[in-house]
C-alpha cells in the first residue's frame, strides 16, 4: 500500500459545462482560498474536485469520462482524492456511487458547505462576491439567480438546480464592485432565466432596475444579457438598453423552435405569432440590437413540415447570432414520455441545414460592417493576432475581431476603436483607428 505524500495539499478544480458552472467553480475556489487552501483551476493538484454537467448526452458523457480519468489517476497514485459535484452528481448520485465507487464523495449543486467541509474548509457566509475568476481578467460571468420555474418539456435543469431563486440586488451590486476593483470591465449576466429576476424577492420582474444599479458601478464598461426567456419578457429592459451606454445592445434569448405544434409540446407558453411580434418589438425599440438565439431540431414528433417552417423563419428573421442543437432525450423530463422518433442522422442533417443558412446570413451581415468603426475589447493574443470583440459579441460563442499584432501592441482588457477591413462568416479583420 502506497503512503500518502507529506507535501501540502493542492486542490485542483476542474470545470465542465456552461458558464453557470464556471461561476460556481469560482465561488468554490474563493471559499477555499478564504480557508487558506492552495487551489488551482485545471492544473496539477493532488486533490481533485470535478464540477460536472448533466444537461444533455454529450455533456454527461464528457463528465463521466473526466471522472473515470481522474479515478484512474487516483488508482495509479497520481492524485490522492477525487470529489465530484455539480449537475450530473445532483441528478444521478445513487447511480454514480454504484457505478464509480472509487470517487471519495459525491455532492449535489446545493451542497457547497458539505463539499468545503470534506476539503477541510469552512463555508463563510460573509464572502459576498468573493470568488477567483477563471475567465480573462476583463470579463466575468455574473449569476443573478439560480434554478428555474419554467415547465419546458425537454429540460432537466429544474431537477438539477431547483426552483428559481433571485440574488438580492444589494449583494449583486457589492459583487460587481469587487469585480470592478479587480479590473473586470464586462459583466455577462447569467441565470437559467433572466426575465424572471426579482419575482420571488420583489414580487415583480425587476431586471431593468438591477441593470440601472449595476450601470452605476465605476469601472464596469459593458453589461451583457444572456439567457432571457421569451414569455413574460420585461419590456422596460429595452428602454434601459437604449438609454444606458453600458448595457450592450445584445440579447441572448433561446427560442428553441417556431412551429406552433412543437412549441406547444415543448410547453414554451408562446406561439409563432407572439414570438415574431416580440422580436419585431425588440428591433423597433433597439434597432442596433444583436439578437442571439438557440434552436433545437429533432424534437419528438418534429415533422418535415415543422422543420421547413423553422428553416423559412430562420431565413426571414435573420438573427445576428444563432446556435442549433439536436434534441437529447432526457429521463425525468416531460418529453421523455414521448417517443424519440426522429432518427439521429435526420437530427444532424437538420442542424447542419440550419447552421448553413445562419452562416450565409452571418457572412452577409458581416460584409455590411466593412469600412465601419467599432469599439472592441481585446480578450487575448493568439498567433499573429490580437483577438477582440464588439459589444455585439459574447466570448466563446460569437464573432471575433482579429487585429494584426505586427501593426502595434494592444493590452488584454483594453478597449480601442477599430475599422473593419475584411469579413468572413464568423470573423472580422480590423485595424486600430
Amino acid at each position: 500500500m502506497r503512503t500518502k505524500t507529506l507535501k501540502k495539499n493542492k486542490i485542483n478544480v476542474v470545470t465542465l459545462g456552461c458558464s453557470k458552472n464556471v461561476y460556481d467553480s469560482e465561488v468554490l475556489m474563493g471559499q477555499l482560498r478564504a480557508s487558506n487552501k492552495e487551489v488551482v483551476h485545471e492544473e496539477e493538484g493532488n486533490i481533485v474536485v470535478i464540477n460536472t454537467c448533466g444537461f444533455i448526452n454529450n455533456a454527461k458523457e464528457e463528465s463521466i469520462n473526466t471522472i473515470l480519468e481522474f479515478v484512474q489517476k487516483k488508482e495509479d497514485g497520481l492524485v490522492d482524492k477525487v470529489f465530484v459535484t455539480g449537475c450530473l452528481s445532483e441528478r444521478y448520485k445513487p447511480d454514480l456511487q454504484k457505478e464509480i465507487p472509487n470517487v471519495d464523495q459525491y455532492f449535489g449543486t446545493t451542497e457547497l458547505p458539505g463539499l468545503l467541509k470534506a476539503l477541510g474548509a469552512d463555508y463563510k457566509h460573509e464572502l459576498i462576491g468573493e470568488r477567483i475568476t477563471t475567465t480573462p481578467k476583463n470579463y466575468a460571468y455574473f449569476k443573478i439567480a439560480e434554478g428555474c420555474d419554467r415547465p419546458c418539456s425537454f429540460c432537466a435543469i429544474p431537477i438539477m438546480r431547483g426552483q428559481h431563486r433571485s440574488t438580492p440586488m444589494e449583494d449583486l451590486v457589492t459583487e460587481a464592485e469587487k469585480l470592478a476593483a479587480k479590473g473586470v470591465k464586462e459583466l455577462i449576466l447569467i441565470a437559467q432565466d433572466l426575465t424572471y429576476y426579482g419575482l420571488d424577492l420583489y414580487k415583480k420582474r425587476n431586471l431593468a432596475e438591477l441593470l440601472q444599479k449595476l450601470a452605476k458601478v465605476e469601472g464596469i464598461e459593458w453589461i451583457r444579457l444572456h439567457y432571457a426567456f421569451p414569455t413574460g419578457f420585461p419590456m422596460d429592459v429595452l428602454e434601459v438598453m437604449r438609454t444606458e451606454p453600458k448595457i450592450c445592445n445584445y440579447l441572448d434569448i433561446p427560442l428553441q423552435h417556431i412551429s406552433d405544434s412543437i412549441l406547444k409540446s415543448m410547453r414554451r407558453g408562446t406561439t409563432k405569432a407572439k414570438t415574431t411580434k416580440l422580436l419585431e418589438e425588440f428591433r423597433a425599440a433597439v434597432p442596433e440590437m444583436a439578437i442571439r438565439t438557440t434552436l433545437i431540431v429533432g424534437y419528438p414528433g418534429e415533422t418535415e413540415e415543422d422543420f421547413q417552417t423553422l428553416k423559412q423563419w430562420v431565413k426571414e428573421t435573420r438573427f445576428e447570432r444563432l446556435g442549433c442543437f439536436t434534441y437529447s432525450h432526457e429521463e425525468n423530463t416531460h418529453a421523455y414520455n414521448l417517443e424519440d422518433d426522429v432518427p439521429e442522422e435526420v437530427k444532424m442533417d437538420r442542424a447542419n441545414q440550419i447552421m448553413e443558412i445562419q452562416s450565409q446570413i452571418s457572412w452577409e451581415l458581416n460584409q455590411q460592417k466593412i469600412g465601419k468603426e467599432f469599439k472592441v475589447v481585446i480578450d487575448r493574443k493568439e498567433g499573429g493576432y490580437f483577438v477582440g470583440r464588439t459589444e455585439f459579441d459574447s466570448p466563446d460563442v460569437d464573432n471575433e475581431v482579429l487585429i494584426n499584432a505586427e501593426e502595434g501592441y494592444l493590452r488584454t482588457g483594453e478597449f480601442c476603436t477599430v475599422k473593419i477591413t475584411a469579413a468572413e462568416d464568423f470573423d472580422l479583420y480590423a485595424e486600430v483607428v
